[in-house]
């Protein structure tokens, strides 16, 4: 049975459902589900509250939402209902029970705890159909996906740089390139995010505190998990990064003597020529619930991630300004030999905020 052009747009409005889960870090997948009638009338819709453990999913929010018009319609879902008991009860139990006809779902479920929900509802002899504005659906969820799939974090970096590509100047200063505006939309890149991490040059030579705030400049209640990465454990003690207003992680070389901080947590981590063994603080990071990483600065150490191949999505904030000297947003690593070596992206959003652009491009993994 094909998808109708009516599917489509529900499929697309589950996604924009789904993304009102946005900026709540949480270990969970964004989820979206709209329940059609045969007419193809909206009945119900639902999308999966990550703040709260254990809150009813997407699919069994739009279904109580459709009551008993859920019986013979059409659910909508982003990601394959799941077919395991968690927190709650199986979300394919749910589908059953309320007698749908058909199910259309966008990303087939990636875990195995979870998956075997299609071929439930199949046996069951309802209809389903797969892959339904999968690229978008994916898109939507690529940092958790990123995380099951790969067994790591999916890594944005952050630049804000001069027309000509210079993020500091001559004499070291970078504050501030950008305007107001664009710094205030970095806040809230942040809040999508997980952790925020940087180097530990950028904690010597500019001291963040790296935590998000609002428009008034107050710290928002969540705050993501703040990373130093320092693996010769230069960064000092009473570093704003590390000073206990949000949760904080040191990565440090496992080589160096044992180290605690009254603060933050202190995990050492192999050695790289470059400085610490990115898979392996990748790792660790996956394994403290870190689906998106927000890597920040300096230089270096966004050189490292692209010479490891670790960067799957870049956002830079370009001021209508030139420098003429200075350090690049992404120096000091192996870079490319050759322009057949270039690590080609996609342009997915170009934007003005105030008098800057906001550009951001993705892998094409």
């Amino acid at each position: 049975m094909s998808v109708t052009a009516v599917e489509r747009a529900a499929m697309r409005r589950a996604i924009d459902l789904a993304g009102r889960g946005r900026g709540r870090p949480h270990p969970n997948p964004l989820v979206g589900a709209v329940v059609l009638t045969i007419s193809g009338e909206t009945v119900g819709e639902g999308w999966h509250d990550r703040d709260a453990l254990g809150a009813a999913h997407a699919e069994v929010v739009a279904l109580t939402a459709a009551g008993t018009q859920a019986r013979g319609a059409t659910v909508v879902i982003t990601l394959e209902p799941c077919s395991h008991q968690g927190r709650t009860g199986p979300c394919v139990d749910a589908l059953l029970a309320a007698g749908v006809a058909r199910v259309i779902v966008a990303v087939p479920e990636p875990t195995r705890t979870a998956s075997g929900g299609i071929d439930r509802l199949r046996a069951a002899g309802i209809s389903v159909e797969v892959g339904v504005e999968e690229a978008l659906a994916r898109l939507g969820n690529e940092a958790w996906l990123t995380s099951v799939e790969l067994g790591r974090p999916f890594v944005t970096l952050k630049t804000a740089t001069t027309i000509d590509g210079r993020a500091t100047a001559a004499d070291g200063t970078s504050q501030w390139i950008t305007s107001v505006e664009a710094r205030a939309d970095a806040h809230l890149l942040r809040a999508e995010c997980d952790a925020i991490a940087v180097g530990v040059g950028t904690v010597l030579a500019d001291d963040p505190a790296l935590t998000v705030r609002d428009e008034s400049g107050r710290p928002l209640d969540r705050q993501p998990l703040r990373v130093v990465f320092d693996s010769d454990g230069r960064a000092p003690s009473s570093a704003h990064a590390l000073d206990g207003r949000a949760p904080s992680l040191l990565l440090v070389a496992d080589d160096l003597a044992p180290r605690d901080h009254p603060l933050a947590e202190v995990v050492g981590v192999p050695r790289s020529s470059s400085g610490l063994d990115l898979d392996a603080a990748l790792k660790q990071l996956h394994g403290h619930g870190v689906l998106h990483l927000l890597v920040e600065g300096g230089p270096r150490l966004a050189a490292s991630f692209v010479d490891a191949d670790l960067v799957d999505r870049v956002v830079t904030y370009l001021a209508p300004a030139l420098m003429g000297a200075g350090a690049a947003a992404v120096s000091g690593g192996r870079g490319t030999a050759t322009i057949s070596e270039l690590r080609r992206m996609r342009f997915d959003d170009v934007r003005r905020v105030g008098p800057d652009l906001r550009l951001e491009a993705r892998v094409g993994r």
